[in-house]
């Protein structure tokens, strides 16, 4: 068994956080009127992509009804339709929605995840829990040899990182800044997909594939 699938299995059996537990399980159990006849996966949500991945996109945690239900992150969700379609037409993915794990959807040089695996109340993951999942995130930076970019989404995403790879000072967070490390990675900042900033403009489709065209042109720096 390699390390990136026995990490898989680690995450979906973890039950360290019981608020977390209680919450992934029981929104699994009373489910979303339009999800009522589907099967909810109710457990931690592993990383999704490409092994070979030069780009790693982090997000925040799993949606209840998204990637809680689908088992795969940012799937099921008006946030992954907006995340897929911008990866799809950066070239990263083969389709441009993510809707069930069964889907066909594969990603080339990409690896999706986030800091807190399973979905917390309100979306407000609590530092101890953080903390808890801290180190599935370090394993996979560990196992993703080829990383030259992470795309961080949002202020969480990128203070997980950072704190991962000891940016001292850190600067300070906005939608395309660029962080380069002396490992030669780039930190490359966007606004979350969230249906928060969609809805209200403050995100916008170009802003997003301007992120990933960057990210696309950094990962390819240096091949032949």
């Amino acid at each position: 068994m390699n390390a990136l699938h026995q990490l898989e299995i680690d995450v979906e059996n973890c039950r360290r956080c019981p608020r977390l537990v209680k919450w992934r399980e029981q929104v699994a159990v009373d489910k979303r009127a339009s999800f009522r006849d589907d099967h909810y996966w109710g457990k931690g949500v592993p990383g999704f992509g490409d092994p070979k991945a030069g780009v790693m996109v982090v997000g925040l945690a799993p949606a209840a009804h998204g990637a809680n239900r689908t088992g795969r992150m940012f799937t099921g969700d008006r946030s992954g339709d907006w995340l897929y379609r911008a990866m799809y037409r950066a070239g990263f993915a083969n389709q441009p929605e993510s809707i069930s794990k069964d889907d066909g959807l594969e990603l080339t040089d990409a690896w999706v995840t986030s800091p807190v695996k399973c979905a917390p109340p309100a979306n407000k993951p609590t530092p101890n829990e953080r903390a808890q999942c801290r180190p599935f995130l370090n394993r996979e930076f560990e196992y993703l040899k080829g990383l030259k970019v992470v795309v961080a989404l949002g202020g969480i995403g990128y203070q997980a990182v950072a704190q991962h790879l000891e940016v001292r000072p850190r600067p300070k967070f906005g939608h395309g800044v660029e962080v380069l490390l002396e490992s030669g990675l780039t930190i490359l900042c966007s606004y979350h997909v969230s249906q928060q900033n969609t809805f209200t403009g403050r995100l916008t489709e170009e802003m997003l594939d301007a992120v990933f065209s960057r990210a696309r042109e950094l990962s390819q720096t240096g091949e032949g």
